[in-house]
């Protein structure tokens, strides 16, 4: 313990950079880089200690479990996915879902279907890991196996990072400190650099730019949903994104599914967008509550998808500039 307290304050928090809130958890005062720990509570006022009802002999075995309980949070393994398998279950009628469907990290798959007709209730399976026990009676299994149902509420196997339709900020805070507390959340070293990569990777995004002193509350519907795209791809360690439809976001979507694939996410996503779906290595058809129909999609989809990607940056472009109070008074190549 003693070595801990003998070594600077400074040298600490490069090593944990969430160390100081234990002292704004406990009520203390934050000392600064250049006192050693053993001093700073040794020289705290006793009246202080009683107050926040803390006792001054213990303190320092306290911060010591705390510190060391952080570092190993930090340097535990990363949970390992290697295929989320959907087993069928019913569909609204009460007619067997006859499937074995193996995902794969870097797989986008792309859920279609009218309103109402499953798409989110399927997500939502996903994330519960279904054991037989919601409405449609599937079963998740992660690696092969059934998970163990105390792994809907674990840290450790937290799988999903989850993008929903109906995105709002409430916190009075700028992006780059919103940035830079889920960095710090996520025990991430270099966060100042993560936070610029962030803005960087969400501005590429973004039909429209934001700074990071731009306000959580002042971001459009596609700013809001392009920083938390980055966010997830980069900051979060849950290797699966659930996307309930990200097509009105005014965003560039094929950038964004690049970016969360090539971190080797699985991304799910439901969508009305055909641009979206025949971006996916397999579209779920999704009716009356099941998975109808896997469509693989064929060299000439995949062909005919370039020619569409093509004409929707064009439109895209053609959208900025004119929020952009650009006129549209030039040929326009498709």
């Amino acid at each position: 313990m003693d070595e801990i307290l003998e070594i600077k304050t400074g040298l600490l928090r490069k090593k944990m950079p969430l160390m100081d809130d234990f002292f704004l958890s406990a009520g203390l005062p934050t000392p600064d880089n250049n006192i050693v720990l053993k001093s700073f509570f040794k020289n705290l006022n006793s009246d202080l200690y009683n107050d926040i009802g803390m006792d001054k002999e213990k303190i320092g075995s306290i911060f010591v479990d705390y510190f060391e309980t952080m570092l190993t949070l930090d340097n535990r393994p990363k949970f390992e996915l290697s295929s989320i398998t959907i087993l069928g279950g019913f569909d609204k009628s009460g007619n067997k879902e006859k499937l074995n469907l193996e995902l794969k990290p870097g797989e986008i798959i792309c859920l279609v279907g009218p309103t109402g007709s499953g798409k989110s209730r399927l997500l939502a399976d996903i994330e519960w890991m279904a054991r037989e026990d919601t409405p449609t009676g599937r079963h998740i299994l992660i690696n092969g196996k059934s998970p163990d149902i105390s792994w809907r509420h674990s840290q450790e196997h937290r799988l999903f990072a989850q993008l929903s339709q109906n995105m709002n900020f409430v916190m009075d805070v700028n992006v780059a400190d919103f940035i830079k507390m889920h960095a710090e959340s996520r025990l991430v070293n270099n966060v100042e650099q993560m936070v610029g990569l962030v803005i960087q990777k969400g501005n590429e995004l973004a039909g429209e730019p934001f700074t990071k002193e731009t306000l959580l509350t002042d971001l459009s519907g596609g700013q809001s949903r392009s920083l938390m795209i980055a966010d997830i791809a980069l900051l979060s360690r849950s290797p699966v994104v659930l996307i309930d439809e990200i097509e009105n976001a005014g965003i560039d979507r094929g950038n964004a599914l690049d970016l969360l694939v090539g971190e080797e996410k699985i991304v799910i996503i439901a969508t009305h967008d055909p641009i979206l779906a025949l971006m996916g290595e397999k579209r779920l058809i999704m009716k009356n509550g099941s998975i109808n129909k896997i469509v693989i999609p064929s060299i000439k989809e995949k062909s005919n998808l370039k020619i569409i990607n093509h004409l929707d940056k064009t439109l895209l472009s053609l959208r900025n500039s004119i929020r952009q109070g650009k006129c549209i008074d030039f040929n326009i190549e498709v």
